[in-house]
């Protein structure tokens, strides 16, 4: 079965399945749920926890399967359409058994596009690093060009619940990660912009091939390509070492590529150097990317809880000259620690290891020769810092790991840590 969106020509009537299945109840599978039921379609909605927050889906009359391992049969009875969300692996028996019988399998952001108003239009942005820092940006430099934007995606709004809301003619900003791209089939963007490539998710993808595959789904059926320089992608090419119409807020070269990369997709936009220059100058970071929580007597906290990859880290790492204190750690997701361990620069002074994967961080960094502390969780990470520190030096959390084994998100780690620091006297 194939579906279109309403504006490509047809009735709202011909693309809506019936009955559809939502597989997982976070935020983007919750407002799944709500869109097709809003739509009068019966939408049957599972999820593996008995303790997830259904919110007001059961008075929207969804059929919710909470807590349980039903067979898959059962489930997919009479279903027409499977919406994943991006945390339920493609092997999951439910997904697996939906394909097995032919039945679509789409991920929450195909479900948002074929939702859009006419006439709107979709920038995407996708790499390992920096995509909710850029499509932050893009969003702010199409506000400051006076053009009606909806910023969504993978962190932050789900693109079904902004294509409600969405006015025709607007412009749609949308954050994707592969596991949201690994499943689209409609989906295309005006501008798709790819910031970069290094191994990620590897527990999940299993190959740094797989993974690659994945985040480059965003340009197909694309209109306009941006591209890092260097890459042997055709496209719209961009650097850290371009020419800006003004330097970034933000600190760090990563920082810059970034402001280049939304530079490129906005000038592919249509949109004037002046509205680029003037969020450029003014756009402040996002929270847990290199965050600055407080300075006190002297030393400078900063939360990088978003990095959650090595190669995110060493981003962090280079973002500053000063003598560093840095924490690291938290779940692990397949990376060799070894690389990063052997090319950490001389002016991080002290590395405070916590979570599960302190274990393998310890044995990369035993290789390398550096010393560290291990301080189990971050509170007792903070308060080892905070004895050490000196004035003019920075702790910095750039966990190059995810958040899983103490946290829900990187997110919750990000605000504990400032928590932490704010309490420190």
């Amino acid at each position: 079965m194939s579906w279109t969106r309403p504006d490509e020509g047809s009735p709202e009537e011909a693309w809506l399945p019936g009955r559809a299945l939502v597989v997982g109840l976070a935020r983007s599978g919750r407002a799944a749920a709500a869109a097709l039921a809003g739509r009068g379609v019966h939408v049957v909605a599972t999820d593996r926890s008995s303790d997830v927050d259904a919110g007001r889906l059961g008075d929207l009359g969804v059929e919710l399967h909470l807590g349980s391992e039903e067979e898959a049969e059962a489930l997919l009875a009479g279903v027409e359409l499977v919406v994943k969300s991006p945390g339920v692996p493609a092997e999951s028996a439910l997904v697996a058994g939906a394909r097995s019988r032919g039945i679509p399998v789409w991920s929450e952001v195909e479900l948002g596009y074929r939702l859009l108003p006419a006439g709107t239009r979709v920038i995407g942005v996708t790499g390992t690093n920096g995509k909710t820092t850029t499509t932050e940006l893009l969003g702010a430099i199409l506000r400051a060009a006076g053009r009606p934007v909806e910023v969504a995606g993978n962190v932050g709004r789900a693109l079904t619940d902004a294509a409600l809301e969405a006015a025709e003619g607007s412009w749609i900003v949308c954050e994707l990660s592969s596991f949201q791209l690994e499943d689209v089939e409609a989906f295309a963007c005006d501008v798709a912009v790819l910031l970069n490539l290094e191994p990620d998710h590897l527990d999940r993808h299993g190959t740094f091939d797989a993974y690659r595959a994945a985040k480059l789904r965003i340009f197909e059926r694309a209109r306009a390509k941006v591209v890092p320089r260097g890459l042997g992608i055709d496209g719209i090419e961009f650097s850290a070492d371009d020419p800006l119409p003004a330097e970034p807020l933000m600190p760090g070269r990563h920082n810059r590529e970034n402001a280049a990369a939304a530079t490129a997709a906005a000038r592919a936009a249509g949109v004037g150097d002046d509205a680029i220059a003037e969020a450029l100058g003014t756009f402040p970071g996002v929270p847990h990317r290199l965050e600055l929580v407080r300075e006190l007597h002297g030393v400078r906290w900063i939360n990088d809880s978003k990095a959650t990859n090595t190669a995110a880290a060493r981003r962090g790492v280079a973002a500053y000259d000063a003598p560093l204190r840095l924490i690291l750690g938290g779940s692990l997701k397949g990376e060799d620690f070894g690389p990063f361990a052997r090319d950490l620069p001389s002016n991080v002074c002290s590395i405070y290891l916590v979570g599960a994967a302190s274990d393998e961080l310890a044995g990369a960094l035993d290789a390398a020769g550096r010393a560290y502390i291990r301080t189990g969780d971050i509170a007792t990470a903070v308060a080892r810092a905070a004895s050490d520190a000196e004035p003019g030096d920075v702790v910095l959390l750039s966990p190059a790991s995810a958040s899983y084994d103490q946290f829900a998100s990187f997110e919750e780690r990000g605000e504990t840590f400032r928590r932490l620091v704010e309490d420190l006297s």
